[in-house]
């Protein structure tokens, strides 16, 4: 990791639609861990990273009109061409052309960013900064629950209660799941899950998958599940145990490729669905759960470095992987 001094933007050199933003929180994502350790499979070095954050609006371009100077904001980190079938039907998460800001293209790690106004969404009074930066991995657990259809009246397991396992949780259940299941092998992060509101836990070390959804849902069943952890042994667990033609989205970002079994896919007619990250409106969408107090954000910050240490930051979720859940750099530490 190496840090840089740089000039900073001029208020004066920005384009009509572009937004000067002065960075105030960025959370620390899984996937940029993997990235710091050569394992995610879309990175490109050298690259900034920091893609979930929040700021306040420094200065705005001649013809920006959704924020103005003083305003906190978070941003999508999507840069797409537009251009593409999938821009031209409104996919355009899936842009044949996409980068992701930390990813294939530098992020918000530094003082000052710039960002196009389209990409811009406004915080609400009151929102803590801290909350601001988590409206990201948030909308990542309502794009991928929208994925699912509706779920009203159906039970739900989602395997990985880390901070996007949770969050994808809590949107099962704010969108009308009939009850909802989370699984993990730490106690710690099914504590944190309990205290967000997500009463049915299971840890998969003491009990196996298919006890489990026996003990809490009985002959019900479940309908659908949500793969959060990027574990072979948990997609191949949910294609067991679920209920024959349902569904199964897929979330996690996995550092090796599972084997799957065929033989549940076909015969039982799962169908398994992927999930890339969110489009504008799951941003919103987010930001209004987060405010309304139907996702609860709070027990989810586990710990805040200064940006200076930003690489204690990286040092400490690889060794305190059970018990960190949200670690946030603090620009105003």
């Amino acid at each position: 990791m190496v840090f840089q001094e740089v000039p900073a933007p001029k208020a004066e050199d920005l384009g009509p639609h572009e937004v000067l933003l002065r960075i105030k929180r960025i959370g620390i994502c899984g996937s940029e861990i993997h990235s710091w350790h050569g394992k995610h499979p879309a990175t490109f070095y050298p690259v900034i990273q920091g893609h979930e954050y929040s700021a306040i609006v420094e200065a705005v371009g001649a013809d920006v009109t959704v924020c103005a100077p003083g305003d906190p904001v978070t941003a999508r980190p999507q840069l797409v061409c537009g251009k593409c079938n999938p821009c031209k039907r409104g996919q355009y998460n899936v842009c044949e052309n996409l980068r992701v800001q930390a990813f294939q293209a530098d992020g918000a790690a530094r003082d000052f960013f710039v960002v196009d106004d389209d990409r811009i969404v406004k915080l609400p009074g009151g929102m803590s900064l801290d909350f601001g930066a988590m409206v990201e991995p948030s909308a990542v657990g309502a794009h991928s629950t929208a994925r699912a259809g509706d779920l009203r009246g159906k039970n739900v397991v989602v395997s990985g209660a880390g901070t996007i396992g949770n969050l994808v949780a809590q949107f099962a259940i704010a969108r009308g799941a009939k009850r909802v299941l989370i699984t993990d092998v730490s106690d710690l992060r099914l504590d944190i899950a309990r205290k967000c509101g997500i009463s049915d836990t299971l840890n998969v070390t003491k009990m196996s998958l298919k006890e489990g959804v026996k003990q809490i849902f009985g002959d019900e069943g479940f309908q659908v599940g949500f793969e959060v952890a990027g574990v072979e042994s948990s997609i191949r667990s949910l294609m067991e145990c679920i209920e024959k033609g349902s569904t199964i989205v897929v979330v996690a970002v996995f550092e090796k490729d599972p084997a799957l079994s065929m033989f549940y896919l076909g015969e039982h007619e799962l169908t398994l669905v992927g999930t890339m990250m969110y489009r504008h409106e799951d941003y919103q969408e987010a930001v209004n759960m987060i405010s309304g107090g139907k996702i609860n954000l709070e027990p989810l910050v586990s710990n805040r470095f200064s940006f200076e240490d930003y690489a204690k930051a990286y040092n400490f979720i690889d060794e305190n992987r059970a018990t960190s859940m949200k670690v946030i750099i603090d620009l105003d530490l």
